[in-house]
């Protein structure tokens, strides 16, 4: 049995092809969602190029209001993750009935979750004015954040059908449904930012409207699709309320909440790298805005890796096969690795031809090369301790890595971030180098996680 860090080990020919022979049927799995993760991201990107044409100050202004966006997204996201393990284990256990029950309530649970969170938002916008943030990019943020806040309904529910049907391996349908809304977002953006033909010129606001109807046209998308399409309509019949059962919903709850945890200590510590930028000026949070959106559509690709894990050890899980649960899942840690270092190489060498692509600054330019030298760095850290996630959210081991994240990110990276953050030390390069810190931390102890139960599970299985 290969021990910790097998995968980083120079492994005999027969090791490496139990693993790489399964780098196909990941990406088969991996790469829908990976485009429609990436879909997400560039909504953003969409966002922050036609907006950052506008200049510094409305750049940031989308930069700051995302930030609480981002937090709430985070919670919400991380609940309707639960779906994903329990339906995959439904669906290795052959149960129809069981993976419905766990669709129906999760679709309950994340259209409750959007209008809270939409609330929630509201409530906190007040919040921008006590950050220390420049007064111009406040008086744009807030309005923005208004209307973003109401996408959260749709986006939540959204997010419910789109784990279903990735715990069934069925990923295609969501990506087909974010792509297009893309192709929406963009048309809304351009017509409404800077006032084309009819409409008019609403600058920063246009990009939230833009970005709203998109997320209904996407949530609509998808459950057109997915109703239409033969293996998912067992799963659409929908019972009376004595369908209803608040053990699935404390189930749900029970993953939900810790894996929420885990995306909100990890979204919060880079929330906390735009406060600290903005702090530092306009132009510093213009490029760590810059940066973050490059970083993001990379480890796009991680998530959908890290889903796939999740998909794969919870089947795995499902049947009882631990041995290949452990070998498939370090298939993907390794693949994983291997992509995100191509990446970190391409950010190396392109660190001053991707910035110009988002704003006419010359400051903001080079101080967003220099962060990006770091992200090419963390990502590989950030690319493995999501994947580890993933396959733990399959064995439906939450709570300790939740504890995990907490210590990763706020005892270790959050203080390196403060410190070396100001701007009499390394400014806003130290905030990136906090976040590494914290994500190399979240990497090793989430590995070694994965590792002992795995092992576990093997040993009590065999016996």
């Amino acid at each position: 049995m290969l021990g910790i860090f097998d995968f980083f080990l120079i492994p005999t020919l027969v090791q490496l092809a139990s693993y790489t022979k399964e780098f196909k049927t990941n990406l088969s799995i991996a790469f829908p969602i990976m485009l429609g993760q990436l879909g997400h991201i560039l909504v953003a990107l969409a966002d922050n190029l036609m907006v950052g044409q506008l200049g510094a100050a409305q750049l940031a202004a989308v930069s700051l209001g995302n930030s609480l966006v981002f937090i709430a997204l985070s919670l919400g996201i991380g609940f309707s993750f639960a779906i994903t393990p329990l339906v995959a284990e439904a669906d290795g256990a052959g149960s129809i009935t069981k993976g419905r029950l766990h669709f129906h309530h999760g679709v309950i649970m994340c259209g409750i979750n959007g209008l809270l969170l939409f609330l929630l938002l509201l409530i906190a916008k007040p919040i921008l004015y006590h950050l220390n943030q420049p007064e111009e990019v406040v008086v744009l943020a807030i309005p923005y954040l208004e209307i973003v806040a109401l996408s959260m309904i749709p986006l939540m529910i959204f997010q419910a059908f789109k784990q279903f049907a990735d715990g069934l391996s069925q990923t295609k349908h969501a990506m087909y449904a974010t792509l297009l809304a893309n192709v929406v977002n963009v048309i809304f953006n351009y017509l409404l930012i800077y006032g084309v033909w009819i409409f008019p010129r609403l600058e920063v606001e246009g990009a939230a409207w833009g970005t709203l109807i998109s997320r209904f046209f996407m949530l609509f998308l998808l459950v057109f699709m997915l109703k239409r399409i033969k293996p998912f309509q067992p799963y659409f019949h929908w019972g009376s309320k004595e369908h209803i059962k608040w053990s699935e919903f404390v189930i749900l709850f029970r993953l939900g909440f810790p894996t929420a945890l885990q995306m909100f200590f990890e979204v919060g510590v880079f929330t906390f790298a735009i406060f600290l930028s903005g702090i530092l000026g306009t132009n510093a949070q213009a490029a760590n805005q810059i940066a973050l959106n490059l970083a993001s559509m990379t480890f796009m690709i991680a998530v959908g890796l890290g889903v796939t894990a999740t998909i794969r050890v919870g089947n795995q899980k499902g049947k009882s096969d631990f041995i290949n649960l452990r070998r498939i899942a370090i298939s993907i840690f390794l693949q994983v690795f291997i992509i995100e270092a191509v990446f970190a190489v391409g950010f190396i060498l392109l660190k001053d031809a991707l910035p110009p692509l988002y704003i006419d600054n010359m400051e903001v330019i080079f101080m967003a090369s220099q962060l990006l030298v770091v992200a090419a760095l963390f990502q590989l850290s950030d690319g493995i301790q999501v994947t580890i996630l993933g396959a733990l959210r399959g064995l439906q081991d939450v709570n300790i890595p939740t504890l995990i994240c907490f210590v990763a990110y706020w005892i270790i990276g959050f203080p390196v971030m403060w410190y070396l953050g100001k701007a009499d030390q390394l400014g806003a390069e130290g905030i990136w180098v906090g976040l590494l810190a914290g994500l190399t931390a979240s990497a090793v102890m989430l590995y070694f996680r994965f590792n002992y139960l795995s092992k576990k599970l093997i040993k009590a299985h065999s016996n």
